[in-house]
């Protein structure tokens, strides 16, 4: 397909993790009734962003798809893990170096954790930030800020030069909920709305932009064999963005004892993505985040307009 320059390229992936099945049901929809997803200035693409982990409604095959975009998988040809191979594809298809790249994508999961809907960028680019801070302003929603994590990379959308995350929860793995593909189709249609104004010179920005901020992931205790010793305390299940102090209740074991959280942080901290199922294997109970509030720069409109407009 020959890229159209009168507009601007949007990629909406679904199923990144293929037991996340909410979005992939609403993509199922748009492709019978693709009028929902036209915006003006906007050329619309959906796609399941792992079809082979979908058919087998696991969230992935070989590896995780959304930590398969760092330079040193995708550029290592002795590395043929289906999920490489699938972000090659991607790339190829849409990526930034292609015949017909995708200005922005916007990957759409769910979690199973207590979050409510959130938005979630990588770094500090100043086209993210304006996305994330026009969509605040409209939803009011939380916004998580993720930086460098040793753990944690090779995400899909940081591959490309703009690209946000829109989180919906919670709802169980393999699960389609309507209040789940609700919010989610406000949250993807807030959206599009953003970026159909910024590209027309319309967009208006709050004066602040609220972030958590990544800090940094606890782990859930194990034995030497690698069996959890204990689990998320009752009370750190009530839900996510809510400080948690010293001496507040983290872990319980099954005998009654509880850990007690003790911070290194001389600022309030606050969980996201706690007891996320996908994140067990992954040794994560919950992530740690400040507060921040960051003031909108007369930069942001102007960088996404300019990307949106070629």
């Amino acid at each position: 397909m020959v890229a159209n320059s009168s507009v601007a390229k949007v990629l909406l992936v679904a199923g990144t993790h293929g037991n996340e099945r909410n979005a992939p049901w609403l993509h199922s929809y748009w492709q019978q009734h693709p009028g929902e997803l036209q915006k003006q200035g906007l050329e619309m693409v959906s796609l399941i962003g792992n079809p082979a982990a979908y058919l087998q409604n696991k969230r992935y095959v070989n590896r995780d798809l959304n930590r398969s975009f760092s330079s040193n998988l995708l550029d290592d040809p002795e590395n043929q893990e289906l999920e490489l191979l699938r972000a090659r594809e991607l790339l190829a298809m849409h990526g930034p170096k292609s015949s017909a790249p995708a200005q922005v994508v916007i990957d759409v999961h769910s979690t199973t954790a207590a979050m409510g809907s959130c938005l979630v960028i990588y770094g500090d680019r100043e086209a993210d930030l304006a996305i994330a801070a026009a969509c605040q302003g409209a939803l009011g929603l939380p916004v998580y800020l993720h930086g460098f994590d040793i753990k944690q990379n090779g995400f899909m959308i940081q591959a490309w030069p703009c690209g946000v995350v829109l989180e919906v929860g919670p709802v169980p793995q393999g699960v389609i909920c309507p209040k789940i593909c609700k919010q989610t189709r406000i949250g993807i249609n807030t959206l599009l709305d953003v970026l159909t104004s910024a590209r027309a010179g319309k967009l208006n920005l709050p004066k602040f932009l609220n972030v958590h901020r990544h800090l940094c992931s606890l782990e859930i205790p194990k034995d030497v064999a690698g069996n959890p010793l204990a689990c998320l305390h009752p009370d750190r299940l009530k839900g996510d963005w809510q400080e948690i102090k010293t001496g507040d209740p983290l872990f319980l074991d099954a005998a009654g004892n509880v850990e007690y959280f003790k911070s290194s942080q001389t600022e309030p901290v606050y969980s996201v993505f706690s007891n996320e199922a996908a994140y067990q294997e992954k040794n994560i109970a919950l992530s740690l985040t400040c507060r921040e509030k960051i003031r909108v720069t007369e930069n942001w409109v102007p960088a996404l307009r300019a990307l949106l407009q070629g």
